[in-house]
């Protein structure tokens, strides 16, 4: 890389549905290998990284409870799904040779470390990248919030979100062509016009610890390391 990164730690927020590929559910592995291939690059940068994927591609709260599973169930259930998730990522970076540890916010230690602050921020000074899973450990969350918290606590300069779009627009450009792309965006406003960026409680929280959100598209090759070094194309929240 020729420029040095503009961000010394990041967390990285991924939609589970971004894990999918083609398929219409679950996940697909040469997307998995493809993204963990991009995190490696922005990792040999020298920038600490943490992640948080949602469950999109397996299990979605919301639209199960509206089929008869009580709420929060429902959203234990997502919480497991990102689980299974992490540790998906887990492998795909560990057979990159990037050592990575999963902590979940619901504990399980047979398959992953529970989530304890100060050994995340250790394993971050390590070189490890840190996969947290299970949301906030609460329902009524989403990993939306859970991305923003974990940044905070782990003293992120930046909160960056992967999504199906290269940045905010006012409208979805994949329905309204004439959908206008912001370059940056105040939280007020985000929150006044409801543009959906993340959900209400994440702008909030991020707002409230001045933590700058960048939207980018997950599928643009070298886009995360674009982001990381202040270039490429992305929206941003401050």
């Amino acid at each position: 890389m020729s420029e040095a990164p503009k961000y010394r730690r990041v967390l990285l927020k991924l939609s589970g549905e971004g894990l999918m590929g083609d398929k219409d559910f679950g996940l697909c592995t040469q997307t998995v290998d493809r993204i963990a291939e991009e995190i490696k690059a922005v990792h040999d940068m020298g920038v600490q990284i943490c992640l948080v994927i949602g469950a999109g591609n397996i299990f979605r709260g919301v639209s199960a409870a509206a089929s008869n599973i009580e709420r929060t169930s429902a959203d234990y259930m997502g919480m497991l799904a990102t689980v299974m998730n992490a540790l998906a990522m887990q492998s795909a970076l560990e057979a990159k040779g990037v050592n990575t540890r999963v902590q979940s916010a619901i504990p399980m230690d047979t398959v992953c470390e529970p989530f304890i602050r100060r050994r995340a921020v250790r394993h971050l000074e390590k070189d490890r990248v840190v996969i947290f899973a299970a949301g906030t450990g609460n329902p009524f969350f989403t990993t939306d919030t859970a991305a923003a918290l974990r940044a905070i606590e782990m003293s992120s300069d930046a909160l960056l979100k992967g999504t199906q779009v290269d940045g905010v627009y006012s409208a979805d450009p994949k329905k309204d062509p004439t959908a206008t792309r912001y370059e940056k965006l105040s939280y007020q406003k985000v929150l006044a016009e409801d543009l959906r960026v993340m959900d209400t409680s994440a702008i909030a929280l991020a707002r409230d610890n001045t933590l700058p959100i960048m939207v980018f598209s997950l599928h643009t090759p070298g886009a995360f390391a674009d982001v990381v070094q202040g270039n490429g194309t992305f929206t941003i929240v401050e």
